[in-house]
């Protein structure tokens, strides 16, 4: 196999030297512009000396992911099939602990750059986002098939960044059944969550929001709730589940809320208690502000407002707007739990954000707990980009 020989500029080494894994384009003095996307390269510093082994990807700003920073250790099969059996690993007392819905490999955190796979009880499904793990896809899927023997592997390979590789999408059965429209797992060994693999968001659900929904449901307890961005109703599903009086589940998606409605029979929960309606969030709460109506938990799960840091400023004002909007529809004693998926905004700034919604909407609060993705969604020393889900539990006084 050819040694393809990358070269920094000089001064560009540092974060290789921490293992960060990724090398950007900028970052390349000197590279072979024939290369392919999926080559093996080795990466040197400007003086010559070896940083790593890592996957060469022509189209992307991304252009090297590192997967070894060892010399001696090459980007082979066998480095990848030893990833895969430590990440499994790692799950294993959290599938003992009642989840059937478990992250299994979560990309740059367990060292396998653009995979992720999801176990869905007996479905595993996988999505591959870099040419650094597309060229491992045969190998990926083989080890998977040794070590879950009785599932069946499903492929949602449909990203943005997958696209920003020069990859084209797939999805669909890679190995055993294909999966039904919607399935269910059992979360803390108590809720039923509803998953759609085919067609829903990311593989199918927000398995990072397991232990918040858990917290939604230790606070709901005769609770008026307002669960915004609800998807397919799993903070509801844990509010009910808690004891609240009443939920109202907000989504402009006809095909999530429906889901949701459907997870409320299966659970065998109360569907008199709750509401489910179609509508714009942020629409939805100027008319509850404008009703002056009033809750005692609010939750605010939106999608990713900050995509790259050119728009980071127009995300803040949106993540300010609508906490702003949330706060002052809380009851006193009540509480709000507010979450940023966005990678770019940092626990400090999001504090900030959400200390001047206070300000504007006239109440004071108190932090009473912060909130993070869960354990399977692990995060990579090196790596701050793999810690990207933060979350406040405020209490408004």
């Amino acid at each position: 196999m050819p040694d393809n020989k990358i070269f920094l500029h000089e001064g560009r080494e540092k974060s290789l030297l921490r293992h960060h894994p990724w090398v950007f384009s900028k970052a390349i003095e000197k590279e072979d512009s024939s290369l392919g996307g999926g080559s093996r390269v080795t990466v040197y510093s400007h003086e010559g000396n070896f940083l790593c082994h890592g996957i060469y990807s022509p189209n992307s700003q991304i252009r090297v992911r590192a997967l070894s920073f060892d010399e001696n250790t090459p980007c082979d099969n066998n480095l990848v099939i030893s990833r895969i059996k430590t990440a499994c690993s790692l799950r294993q007392k959290l599938i003992e602990r009642g989840n059937d819905g478990v992250r299994l490999v979560a990309s740059e955190g367990d060292l396998l750059p653009g995979l992720i796979v999801d176990k869905y009880n007996e479905f595993l499904v996988i999505s591959i986002s870099s040419w650094a793990m597309e060229i491992f896809k045969d190998t990926i899927v083989s080890a998977l098939k040794d070590l879950f023997p009785q599932s069946s592997i499903y492929e949602r390979s449909d990203t943005k960044s997958r696209l920003k590789e020069g990859l084209e999408n797939h999805c669909g059965v890679l190995y055993g059944e294909e999966p039904a429209e919607v399935i269910y797992v059992k979360e803390a060994g108590s809720v039923l969550i509803p998953v759609n693999i085919k067609n829903g968001h990311k593989t199918g659900a927000y398995l990072d929001q397991r232990a918040s929904r858990i917290r939604a449901g230790e606070l709901s307890r005769g609770a008026r709730v307002l669960n915004c961005f609800s998807y397919t109703g799993g903070f509801g599903l844990w509010a009910l589940k808690g004891g609240a009086r009443a939920v109202e589940n907000v989504d402009v998606s006809d095909t999530a809320l429906d889901a949701a409605k459907q997870g409320v029979v299966v659970n065998h929960l109360d569907p008199g208690r709750c509401r489910f309606i179609k509508k714009d969030v942020f629409e939805f709460l100027r008319r509850q502000v404008e009703k002056h109506e009033k809750y005692d938990l609010v939750i605010l799960d939106p999608p990713k407002f900050a995509e790259s840091a050119a728009n980071l400023k127009k995300a803040c004002r949106g993540y300010q707007d609508i906490n702003r909007l949330g706060l002052e529809l809380i009851a006193p004693s009540g509480r709000l739990l507010t979450f940023s998926c966005s990678g770019l905004m940092t626990p400090e700034l999001f504090q900030k954000i959400v200390a001047d919604a206070a300000l504007d909407a006239g109440v004071d609060g108190r932090i009473t707990g912060t909130l993070r993705q869960d354990s399977d969604h692990v995060v990579a020393l090196p790596c701050p980009e793999t810690f990207y889900l933060k979350g406040l539990e405020i209490t408004v006084l």
